[in-house]
């Protein structure tokens, strides 16, 4: 019996990398990407080694995790970030690069053993590292079907990020340039809430941000104010 694995995804910008771990690996590959389709997948394979969840936006059931070796990837160098939103928190706490962690998935978050951690550059906007992070993710699944690491406990203390709120995309109304071209940036990738300032019944969202020497140039859509 062939030896299957299931990568679990809600970001389409993982699809490509699936695409050529699929066909470039040994093994049956199944790719998913909502609760419904990771229950019928789980229930559908046979010889299932790995769950590896890539960007997971549910709860996933303690039936699956407590019975395959599930496999998170976080995009810091656990346990310090722990919890939610860990790109944007990391360039507020004024990071310029961290650690992606591949861990096993328990019932607390964030806290499962550790199978590898890489490099990861905190450079650019939201979209450029978090497809940077998917190279490094599917990196880490080519080594882990081939090696089959023990995962090692977390050493340290932790330090528990909070996931951010739709609200907090709004421009910061003091501070320099930096922060406000750092604030446009790790927002600017697709389905998360762009940086924004509200104008009478108006709303500007910012992107693509260029930081020049004294002055910061980027795109900006302008949407009416929903009446309420």
């Amino acid at each position: 019996m062939a030896t299957s694995y299931i990568v679990a995804s809600c970001k389409s910008w993982h699809r490509p990398g699936f695409a050529k771990l699929s066909t470039q690996e040994k093994g049956q590959w199944a790719w998913v990407e909502s609760p419904d389709e990771l229950l019928q997948s789980v229930k559908e394979t046979a010889g299932l080694r790995y769950i590896f969840f890539l960007h997971w936006n549910w709860h996933v059931p303690t039936e699956i995790w407590s019975r395959f070796e599930c496999v998170c990837f976080h995009m810091t160098d656990v346990p310090y970030g722990r919890g939610g939103s860990p790109l944007q928190n990391l360039i507020v706490a004024g990071h310029k690069s961290t650690k992606l962690s591949a861990l096993r998935m328990v019932s607390e978050m964030d806290s499962g053993p550790v199978y590898a951690k890489r490099e990861l550059s905190l450079d650019g906007r939201a979209e450029d590292i978090y497809l940077r992070a998917g190279v490094a993710s599917f990196d880490i699944i080519r080594w882990m079907i081939a090696a089959e690491p023990e995962a090692v406990p977390q050493q340290g203390e932790a330090v528990i990020f909070r996931r951010r709120k739709p609200e907090q995309s709004l421009l910061p109304l003091e501070g320099g340039l930096e922060q406000v071209y750092d604030h446009i940036r790790m927002l600017d990738a697709p389905t998360y809430p762009h940086a924004f300032i509200q104008h009478g019944n108006f709303r500007l969202e910012f992107s693509d941000a260029q930081y020049l020497e004294d002055e910061i140039i980027a795109r900006v859509v302008i949407r009416k104010k929903p009446i309420e």
